[in-house]
């Protein structure tokens, strides 16, 4: 569901560069909006980190009652001061011509070996609006957890991901004392918890 627009909630693009063009790209834009009280603001000017457009899966054995989690070396978290290494779900960026589903189905077998029977779509959100253009859609993902678990990821993208099975009981207790701090894992654990009982009830 796209947000509504309030009355004045418009902008005009003045201006749009390209400043930095590595791995990730940053972008300088210069924009006026409308203000609240009427009339429009003065040009600022903004840069904004630019990725494309990410999807990642809870997956969930409702069997077992187990979901499984991710853990891999993070920059950012490094950069930030946090532990380098945290628990995650899985994740990637969409390619041209794939789909939100296609990506997690995909970065399911690459990153933790696991294969997804159904999905249910949780949110799309934007992860970090005041400064980068990523979304992510989000999803819960139907998995077997009997054989899961292991290292996995694409040795060609430098990838090291240790892959767990934690049981529901396990993951509420890391959430309540804050062991998890990557935002989409979080927002889909806390939806599964609200949700647990009819996914069970759907996946039986």
């Amino acid at each position: 569901m796209t947000t509504r627009a309030l009355p004045n909630e418009t902008v005009q693009l003045v201006d749009h560069v390209v400043a930095y063009q590595g791995h990730f790209r940053i972008s300088r834009y210069q924009f006026r909006h409308g203000l609240y009280e009427g009339g429009q603001s003065h040009v600022i000017r903004r840069e904004v980190f630019e990725r494309g457009q990410a999807a990642a899966v809870l997956p969930y054995d409702p069997r077992r009652d187990e979901v499984v989690l991710i853990r891999q070396f993070r920059a950012g978290s490094y950069v930030a001061g946090r532990h380098p290494w945290t628990w995650e779900i899985v994740a990637g960026i969409i390619e041209d011509g794939e789909s939100p589903e296609e990506l997690v189905r995909r970065e399911a077998v690459e990153e933790a070996s696991l294969e997804l029977r159904e999905v249910i779509p949780i949110h799309d959100v934007i992860l970090s609006p005041g400064a980068c253009s990523e979304g992510c859609t989000i999803f819960l993902g139907h998995v077997d957890t009997a054989n899961a678990g292991g290292v996995f990821g694409l040795e060609s993208e430098g990838e090291d991901i240790l892959v767990k099975v934690v049981s529901f009981a396990e993951v509420r207790t890391m959430l309540e004392h804050g062991e998890i701090d990557n935002a989409i894992a979080v927002i889909g654990l806390q939806w599964l918890a609200l949700h647990r009982d009819e996914v069970r009830a759907r996946w039986r």
